[in-house]
């Protein structure tokens, strides 16, 4: 399994709530098995997600989608976001 996690700041985060929630569909049929979402404990505005993958191909390939570029855009992402993929350790 593997975990990518960003973490990116939003303008609206109840806007940006509502638009993550509907994409649910599409992040399932690209392969996302599980997801979480987080917030800043000093700033609400602060997002990070997981989301969890079969292999690091599919989740290198959801990154690098169109989709994710889009719907980052239009639901408010106001800044850099940070990415990176981890597996749990045995």
């Amino acid at each position: 399994m593997i975990r990518m996690i960003v973490r990116h700041p939003v303008r609206d985060y109840e806007l940006w709530r509502e638009g993550y929630d509907a994409g649910r569909k599409m992040r399932d049929e690209m392969g996302v098995t599980a997801d979480a979402v987080y917030r800043g404990a000093e700033d609400a505005n602060d997002v990070t997600v997981t989301h969890d993958f079969d292999t690091l191909d599919a989740a290198r390939t959801f990154a690098g989608s169109e989709f994710l570029k889009q719907k980052m855009q239009e639901l408010g992402v106001s800044g850099p976001a940070m990415l990176w993929f981890v597996r749990r350790a045995s």
